[in-house]
């Protein structure tokens, strides 16, 4: 899965959480560099948009 670098910022920006916070949720932050960048396995893409507390189609590219 590709996630939206757009999208994942902006529900970031909505949760005001950052790299910080989400690496003390449990998300390595090697992880999440990664993941703006290339394709992640589901289960990775699940785990941030549950961190960020969205659903996972709104970080995802379509």
């Amino acid at each position: 899965m590709k996630i939206d670098r757009k999208k994942y910022l902006l529900a970031r920006a909505n949760a005001c959480m950052s790299i910080k916070d989400l690496v003390a949720a449990g998300i390595p932050r090697d992880t999440l560099y990664r993941a703006e960048r290339k394709n992640v396995r589901p289960e990775t893409a699940g785990k941030i948009a549950e961190a960020l507390g969205v659903d996972v189609t709104e970080i995802i590219e379509n």
